[in-house]
């Protein structure tokens, strides 16, 4: 938001304030401009933590809602997401061997299709078509945006 501080003869001073800081700006008659950046000092510190809390949720979120949609045999894909995923990393892994093969194949199997419907090729993408607008509300509640 900039604001208008000071009007002094034909030199202008404006102001840019947000939460990581401000912006100072001065222009005289003369030509010269003079402009300074000053750092809140408890923006990092502060938002820092939020979003780590928002990635906690997304990463947490999309395993869990991604569990029925993720094939199912033996159970060891599913596993393998819970295991190769570090929690605030930002990076929801399975690290089956088999699982890159899994995720990009043509179609369901029938076993798929009669057991849970839902279960098949991209998980992600199918889950995220059901869930988008919740994943998208809870990190943004968790990072201080709006609720």
């Amino acid at each position: 938001m900039a604001q208008m501080v000071t009007k002094q003869g034909a030199e202008r001073k404006t102001e840019i304030k947000t939460p990581k800081g401000r912006i100072m700006h001065s222009a005289s008659p003369g030509g010269r401009t003079v402009a300074r950046l000053e750092w809140n000092t408890g923006f990092k510190r502060r938002w820092s933590g939020q979003y780590w809390l928002a990635q906690m949720f997304m990463d947490s979120e999309v395993l869990r809602l991604s569990d029925p949609y993720v094939p199912f045999l033996t159970g060891s894909l599913k596993q393998s997401g819970t295991l190769g995923t570090v929690i605030g990393s930002g990076l929801v892994q399975y690290i089956a061997p088999y699982a890159r093969w899994q995720y990009y194949r043509a179609g369901q199997t029938q076993r798929e299709i009669r057991e849970d419907p839902r279960r098949g090729p991209m998980w992600f993408e199918r889950m995220k078509v059901v869930y988008k607008d919740y994943l998208i509300r809870g990190a943004k509640a968790r990072a201080g945006g709006s609720r």
